[in-house]
């Protein structure tokens, strides 16, 4: 406990944001007058006080901001002189506490007060509590002048024994505010004063450890930046030592990614990738095998063209002279061209050219049999536009990484092919021909299909991430072009993405122009031939496109163009024949022999396949375009017992199902239509389709197997010109099918003069080329009986099948 005695009057020694604590020794400068002359009254006080041997006694008062403290401190002058700097000087020692009261007189000019001490007192022995309260206090302390390097002082802390004493000697903390320090010289309790400074000097330990591990991370960064740069100018000297070993000129750049990146024009997020692949590479050695890794990807992301587009050619008049010019026919795709150009021109000339991150690109879907020019079209549009043509082949492709690419982790690892069309390329708005997509299949490596779904969508592809670049490629500017032979073999969700165009195959003077302006010419040159030498009357292109070539397209017409050209080239160098030539539809036998396809209609009646009962002519899609399709019934001897229905020619269960339908149809309608269906019952039904190597199914051969049918039974002979394509239902209704164009296209090839299809397909005929439909007498029907009377000849010729019976 703390207990007041001993009354004393003093001299003050004012202190200046200072304080002095019992037991700290301190030297003050005499040539302040208040240090002065308190020291001076002290030593004439000690003086007339005779006392001998007693020291001067000053009170030791701290002032902050002119006002006195409560508490100060009993100090004794312990010698007068000369202090380091030369200037008087005294040493003065505190003793103890007191508390401070009234004013008095006393000799001198400074200032007396009266005051009293502070007894303090501890028990012996100390408490567990205290004593742990000084083994912490040692402790800090000690692990704070150790980190000051203050091993002499360290003892001394240690040899202290006192609470009071060992709490006061925080007075020399240089930490210490004042504020702190005379909150210990006003703690009387020396507990209280020993907690209150173990913990100013255990916040004091803390704030001194978050400050050396700031400025550890400091200098560390600052010593990883100046390793890294001398680290990265030895490694330009040996490389450039290394230049020199290996025969290269100094000042060679190629190995310098970095110089190529920070002067490539790249994407913000590009150029940030590629840093740190090349921040990789410098820090990576020669024998790494990620080197090489590293050092491919960079020259793919240095060699993309970014930046680079072309600017496209808004002459939409000259684009359409362009289109037709390059192509005849195909109206539906050349329209859709002009249309795109011109919306892109008019969003240029509003400032709409980029909405929302996305431009204004295209995806088409070009679908139509081979050799109609699917491919070249692409080619074409590219021209038309002004852009730079590339095309990907996806015929057989069933690697998900051939669209998306590989992962760097795999060896030999290569962007896809998107990637790879856009850097040949060489712009980021090229036209890209996807050429036959749906020959695209699928395996254990995954769905290319699936994988172009991203690709292919105007909403998604201005943020394409390719497997192997891992950056964003934006293709939302780029034409897409897909070729396809089958519609059905594309995935729904992919042609949902898709802009579908319909190629239906050329008419017979569309190829004759073709050939006339685009074939002979090309033909003619690879043959070795000027164009005055050989030529092709229009007469003799017209039977080639009618009877030695049909076919949707106009690649087997070109090839006979070209046999019959070295055929011509051939005589001449053999002597004989001579040029100039032309050629004529006369010529055409002997040079290349006879047609391949004669018209039903041109052949002998006896020859013709619809000289018997029960064959008649059908219209059918395949692969190659429209087709004529024959479908042949007989019956059954009733003594074989053989009945029921017999299908032959590879068919699908759709056409099956047909062939069923019809007949039901004639044996429930049979009377009605006057015709013998009472020995159905007995005998067999056998309808078969020639070709029977092709597979075929569908329901449009309905209405052909049931006038088939009733040839069959009413002994009369369908009619040779006629051909006709529509689904049949148990009542009688002729329903719509598809592929009208096509089917219509077919039958002219085949010379075929009248077509009947169902009503409510009349609406195609407007797809219909006008000079097809002014060569075809065509019949829209609604029901089987009106097909019957269209396609059946008259009873009276029914005999004329008996020469072919005999």
């Amino acid at each position: 406990m703390a207990s007041t005695s001993t009354p004393l009057t003093l001299p003050v020694l004012p202190l200046d944001d200072e304080v002095v604590l019992p037991g700290m020794v301190v030297p003050l400068d005499l040539s302040d007058t208040e240090v002065r002359a308190a020291v001076e009254a002290a030593q004439a006080a000690a003086r007339s006080s005779g006392t001998p041997g007693g020291k001067p006694r000053v009170l030791l008062v701290p002032r902050i901001d002119g006002t006195y403290a409560g508490t100060g401190v009993l100090g004794t002058v312990e010698q007068v002189g000369r202090l380091s700097d030369g200037d008087p000087g005294a040493l003065i020692r505190g003793r103890g506490r007191v508390r401070i009261g009234a004013g008095t007189t006393g000799p001198g000019a400074a200032l007396w007060v009266e005051g009293t001490t502070v007894e303090e007192s501890v028990p012996d022995p100390l408490p567990g509590q205290v004593a742990d309260l000084v083994k912490e206090y040692k402790a800090l302390a000690t692990s704070w002048l150790k980190k000051r390097g203050a091993w002499q002082v360290v003892d001394r802390v240690q040899q202290i024994d006192g609470v009071s004493a060992l709490a006061d000697n925080s007075g020399y903390s240089p930490f210490l505010t004042v504020a702190q320090k005379v909150e210990l010289l006003e703690t009387e309790d020396p507990v209280a004063r020993l907690r209150l400074a173990t913990e100013q000097l255990r916040e004091h330990l803390a704030e001194q450890d978050v400050a050396e591990s700031i400025a550890k991370d400091v200098q560390e960064g600052v010593d990883k930046q100046q390793r890294e740069f001398l680290l990265r100018r030895q490694l330009e000297a040996v490389r450039k030592e290394l230049r020199e070993l290996n025969g290269e000129k100094d000042g060679e750049e190629s190995d310098d990614y970095r110089a190529r990146v920070e002067a490539a024009d790249l994407p913000g997020k590009v150029r940030e990738a590629a840093l740190k692949e090349v921040d990789k590479l410098e820090r990576s050695s020669d024998q790494n095998p990620e080197t090489a890794w590293i050092r491919t990807w960079l020259d793919t992301v240095l060699e993309m063209p970014w930046n680079e587009r072309t600017e496209d050619s808004y002459d939409i008049r000259g684009a359409k002279e362009v289109l037709d010019a390059e192509h005849a026919g195909l109206e539906d795709v050349k329209e859709r061209i002009t249309e795109y150009l011109a919306v892109r021109k008019r969003r240029a000339d509003r400032g709409l050219g980029v909405v929302g991150g996305r431009r204004g690109g295209a995806v088409l879907a070009l679908v139509g049999p081979p050799g109609v020019g699917k491919t070249s079209l692409g080619e074409s549009v590219a021209h038309a536009m002004g852009r730079k043509f590339v095309r990907v082949a996806l015929g057989g492709v069933r690697d998900e990484a051939e669209i998306r690419g590989h992962r760097r982790t795999y060896v030999g690892a290569l962007p896809g092919r998107i990637v790879r069309a856009v850097k040949e390329a060489g712009s980021m708005n090229p036209v890209v021909l996807l050429d036959e997509i749906d020959k695209v299949g699928s395996d254990f490596r995954g769905d290319p299909a699936a994988a172009l779904l991203e690709v292919l969508d105007p909403a998604q592809n201005h943020t394409f991430r390719d497997h192997y670049l891992e950056v964003e490629l934006d293709l939302s500017d780029v034409v897409f072009l897909a070729t396809a032979n089958v519609l059905e073999s594309i995935p729904e969700a992919l042609l949902d993405r898709m802009e579908l165009v319909r190629l239906d195959g050329y008419t017979e003077d569309e190829k004759v122009v073709i050939a006339r302006d685009h074939l002979v010419p090309r033909q003619l040159e690879r043959a070795g031939l000027e164009s005055g030498e050989v030529a092709l009357d229009e007469s003799a292109l017209r039977r080639l496109a009618g009877e030695y070539t049909r076919e949707a397209g106009v690649r087997n017409l070109e090839r006979s163009i070209a046999r019959l050209l070295r055929k011509v080239a051939a005589q001449h160098e053999l002597g004989d024949r001579e040029l100039p030539f032309t050629v004529g539809a006369d010529d055409l036998r002997d040079l290349i022999g006879r047609p391949h396809h004669v018209p039903e209609s041109a052949q002998d009646p006896a020859e013709r396949r619809t000289s018997v009962p029960g064959v008649a002519t059908g219209l059918a899609v395949t692969g190659a375009g429209g087709d004529v399709l024959f479908v042949e019934a007989s019956l059954a001897d009733p003594e074989t017992g053989a009945a029921g229905l017999t299908l032959t020619g590879q068919l699908g269960d759709v056409m099956k199902e047909s062939a069923q339908i019809a007949l039901s149809f004639l044996r429930s309608h049979g009377a009605e239509l006057e015709l013998p269906v009472t020995g159905l019952k007995d005998r067999g039904v056998h309808i078969h389709f020639p070709a029977g190597a092709v597979p075929k199914d569908g329901p449009s051969a309905g209405i052909t197997m049931t006038t088939a049918l009733a040839s069959l039974l009413s002994g009369r002979l369908v009619r040779t010109d006629v051909a006709m394509t529509g689904e049949v239902s148990l009542t009688g209704r002729v329903l719509p099918i598809g592929g009208v164009k096509q089917k219509l296209l077919a039958a002219h090839r085949a010379g075929i003069t009248t077509v009947v299809i169902p009503k409510r397909n009349e609406a195609d005929l407007d797809d219909v080329p006008a000079e097809i439909l002014d060569k075809l007498e065509v019949h829209p029907v609604t029901d089987v009986r009106q097909v019957l009377e269209l396609a059946l000849a008259p009873a009276t010729t029914a005999p004329a099948a008996e020469p072919v019976a005999a």
